[in-house]
């Protein structure tokens, strides 16, 4: 049976903490855990999820609920509140249903004073890392039989009624999600023809009846090129020579937003690299399962523009396609040759210098899965056996979520944006006096959690704003700076320091407060509005390219 370990570090050499793993959340699959009838319970919530998969999407994170009460030894003493049609809804009923959900949501809480939650639902994050640990090698070391039994389940149960996967898990069916879900379920051990209720051949069905995965999207194509199921030919260029360019032109990748540059960059480094992995017998089986025509027999300089009418959210421009087009005949052709190679292999050599830099920032977690993987995966094209990869590795598990569902990957955790919330509404509640341990153990988990020192080095150079006095969306390791979670958890903190200290704890230093006005305050753009993740930086002209 599956259980979520709080704040543990485990004995991994290549993990490391700012604050002793505060806020860590992972699942493990103890097969000693759980009574029988504990066990009866949890499956019979899988098998009634996928009874109404089509009707209900989400999960009601019903393996964790079981294990938190378990835990707390709550038993519910609280009368339910019935009020029928026409009754007067009364100052008692309500304030016991108050009461009731509050100790329910007490309980909910776990060890080191957060509460663990799911965020997920996008279906386009775990194909990556296992294609990611396909190529590199670990895929069983990483996911063993019962995690690739749940990644398998997840699969099954969402997806669509005609055989294809959405963008996440409430979506109309994707070339994008439809192929990374159906490469996954082949990588995992499932045949052309198997999964459950036929979903290898209904996935396949949907992609080759909208011409092939020649029409996935660029994040595909470039997924694909990787995986050695596409060619490098027939993705539009991502130069890492932007990396070099002089700080003062407007598409400095300085500029970019934040979760976009940090995906990009080291996809251009792939990209520069034409980064292709092992050619196994499954990927040439892919070949054949995927495409409408011979591989060898592809016009790849063709398929560059080629997407999808599901996927199309915003069709290119003449000007965009002409762009491209330059770049890819005359621009990657040049600086592939001598000598202008030499400026490939220094903007390489940057583009890795800014990884590293941004992996031991965020203790290796990253700003988010998607940049994650991909770094993670440049560790490993520069260094297979080098100790960047394994320090990846080993920060895995904090993305990984289970439910009644099955496993899912995080966009990342959402520890400090629960928390806040749940503490505000509880506070709300009026009930003090029952929820004292509550709000002891939610306001040491918020003062643990602050982020207490900028990047490290010349982080300006590094395109990393200030951090010291925020907080993050998921724990302090990540140290990616939030304005809206900062706001939530500073108002937390404002409202405990004017509360007795026996019953919230010891009120947070005044010099921390301060840290966490400064930081909102530098997000404030000429507009007089607070930007989400770091100061904006391009000129809104940019945008029309």
């Amino acid at each position: 049976m599956w259980r979520l370990n709080i704040a543990d570090g485990g004995n991994d050499p290549y993990i490391f903490s700012t604050n002793n793993f505060v806020g860590r959340q992972i699942w493990e699959f103890d097969p000693d855990y759980g009574t029988p009838e504990e066990r009866a319970q949890v499956e019979a919530n899988r098998e009634n999820f996928r009874k109404n998969r089509f009707k209900v999407k989400a999960s009601s994170d019903i393996l964790w609920q079981i294990q938190a009460l378990k835990e707390k030894n709550f038993e519910q003493t609280i009368p339910q509140v019935k009020v029928g049609d026409g009754e007067e809804i009364t100052y008692e009923a309500t304030t016991r249903a108050v009461r009731r959900g509050a100790h329910f949501l007490s309980a909910l809480q776990a060890s080191d004073g957060h509460w663990p939650a799911e965020n997920a639902g996008a279906l386009f994050l775990f194909p990556p890392m296992v294609i990611s640990l396909y190529v590199t090698g670990h895929l069983n070391a990483v996911f063993p039989a019962e995690h690739r039994k749940e990644i398998l389940r997840y699969l099954y149960n969402h997806q669509n009624e005609d055989g294809g996967w959405g963008l996440h898990i409430e979506g109309n069916s994707t070339m994008f999600c439809t192929t990374l879900s159906y490469i996954c379920m082949r990588i995992l051990g499932e045949g052309p023809d198997g999964g459950e209720d036929n979903a290898c051949a209904k996935g396949r069905k949907w992609i080759l009846d909208r011409g092939g995965v020649t029409f996935i999207p660029s994040w595909g194509k470039t997924w694909l090129s990787i995986l050695g199921v596409f060619d490098w030919a027939g993705v539009n260029p991502m130069l890492p020579e932007l990396w070099i360019l002089p700080s003062f032109l407007p598409i400095y990748p300085e500029n970019f937003f934040c979760h976009s540059r940090m995906v990009y960059l080291p996809m251009s480094y792939l990209y520069g690299k034409r980064f292709v992995g092992p050619i196994t017998p499954l990927i040439l089986q892919l070949r054949e399962e995927l495409h409408t025509h011979p591989y060898h027999e592809i016009n790849w300089k063709k398929v560059r523009h080629l997407c999808a009418r599901e996927d199309l959210y915003n069709p290119h421009y003449l000007v965009q396609d002409l762009f491209w087009d330059s770049l890819h005949i005359f621009a990657e052709p040049l600086l592939t040759r001598w000598p202008f190679s030499k400026l490939r292999e220094r903007a390489l050599q940057k583009i890795m210098k800014h990884i590293h830099y941004e992996d031991e920032n965020s203790r290796y977690i990253n700003i988010g899965n998607t940049g994650k993987v991909i770094c993670m995966l440049a560790c490993w094209v520069e260094d297979p056996e080098g100790d960047y990869f394994r320090k990846h590795l080993a920060r895995i598990p904090d993305y990984i979520w289970i439910a009644e569902d099955g496993m899912k990957m995080q966009g990342f955790g959402s520890q400090i944006w629960d928390t806040s919330f749940n503490i505000q509404a509880l506070l709300a509640c009026d009930i003090t006096d029952e929820m004292r341990p509550t709000f002891m153990k939610g306001h040491d988990f918020l003062k643990k959690s602050q982020v207490r020192d900028n990047p490290s080095g010349d982080f300006k150079s590094m395109f990393r704003h200030i951090c010291k006095g925020a907080w993050t969306f998921s724990d302090g390791d990540n140290g990616w700076q939030a304005s809206d979670c900062t706001a939530e958890a500073l108002k937390c903190c404002l409202l405990f320091s004017m509360m007795p200290p026996e019953i919230v704890g010891e009120k947070m230093g005044a010099n921390r407060l301060y840290d966490a006005v400064n930081i909102m305050l530098s997000f404030q753009s000429k507009n007089g509005g607070l930007s989400a993740w770091e100061p904006a930086g391009a000129p809104q002209w940019l945008e029309a390219l």
